[in-house]
């Protein structure tokens, strides 16, 4: 079974590795990267793995003032590597599809759900907890506080991602779910990580506030996607210079920290995939000039938020996260 996973990321070359080698554990078999305006050695290292023909890589086809991953994401259903998949699961590199049934695989995900034909997983935002240093080691390690699904899983409408069978009669895919042609009248098999049908008001979008979220109460059953949007400290703030790779003129500042931070809950079984993941990481890194490439992102960011703490806004963000 072919699943190709779709992303689009900007200056995100010290956390390529894992990302790749974690859907590559759990069963993605295929990946398709748009990159645009890095200057952290993204792109390079995503030419060097597509040379061993381990992910494909494109400029995003987005021009100025333009909504870059909408573009991208309405692009891909053009090229080969999706067309012959047989699920697209679109997905950001901060995000981990921690998947709780069976071997923690793909396939076992799909059969828990009845084979449905598309399949929302829920977000479980994975707070900073006061790690203030970027190192170079694994992100789901570092990361095991998140706020209490008890709570925040109740009738809250919580944001999704979207894994898509490819018979799903969709018209383009969104970074949060598909959009289905006009004439679908009918609501397809498709069901949360519980196996149960996602509420036709999301499905057709018939709320307003319900086009990439629902009510997440009971939803995380079988697979729970964790979103490690803060990271380190030192991550964030190169992050607030970076911008959102999604859509221009988008701040990364003190009310998004503020909203994700909530670590009042610990869930760490994503744990599961440590071995594994360390495994496949360095057989990513065995290959010719890829640990070099990630070497240098990892410079590189480093180096850029040295470069932020010289200017005064950077400076007092991060102080005033550190109270947050």
């Amino acid at each position: 079974m072919k699943i190709t996973a779709v992303t689009c990321v900007k200056n995100e070359g010290p956390f390529l590795l894992e990302w790749i080698a974690f859907n590559r554990i759990i069963g993605v078999t295929d990946f398709l990267f748009y990159s645009n305006d890095c200057t952290d050695h993204t792109d390079d290292l995503l030419d060097a793995l597509a040379g061993h023909g381990v992910v494909q890589h494109l400029p995003n086809p987005a021009t100025d003032n333009r909504a870059y991953q909408m573009v991208a994401l309405k692009a891909c259903k053009h090229e080969l590597i999706v067309k012959r998949a047989d699920w697209v699961w679109v997905s950001d590199v901060d995000e981990f599809l921690n998947i709780h049934v069976g071997d923690g695989h793909l396939n076992d995900l799909i059969a828990a759900c009845g084979n449905p034909q598309a399949i929302s997983a829920t977000f479980l935002m994975m707070a900073n907890a006061g790690v203030t240093d970027y190192v170079d080691e694994p992100v789901i390690g570092q990361f095991t506080k998140c706020h209490d699904p008890d709570k925040w899983y109740d009738q809250t409408a919580i944001e999704v991602k979207t894994l898509t069978r490819w018979d799903l009669d969709y018209q383009y895919f969104g970074a949060h779910r598909p959009f289905l042609k006009k004439k679908v009248d009918v609501a397809p098999p498709w069901t949360d990580c519980s196996g149960r049908q996602v509420p036709d008001r999301f499905t057709f979008i018939k709320a307003k506030g319900r086009i990439r979220k629902f009510p997440a109460k009971g939803a995380r059953d079988f697979a729970t996607l964790n979103h490690y949007a803060l990271r380190s400290l030192d991550s964030y703030v190169v992050k607030a210079d970076r911008g959102d790779v999604n859509r221009e003129h988008r701040d990364f500042e003190d009310d998004y920290w503020v909203q994700r931070n909530d670590d009042s809950h610990t869930d760490d079984r994503i744990l599961k995939y440590m071995e594994p993941l360390k495994q496949e990481i360095a057989r990513l890194k065995s290959l010719d000039g890829i640990a070099e490439w990630h070497d240098r992102a990892v410079a590189a960011h480093k180096t850029r938020y040295q470069e932020l703490m010289e200017f005064p806004q950077y400076r007092a963000l991060q102080e005033r996260l550190l109270t947050k």
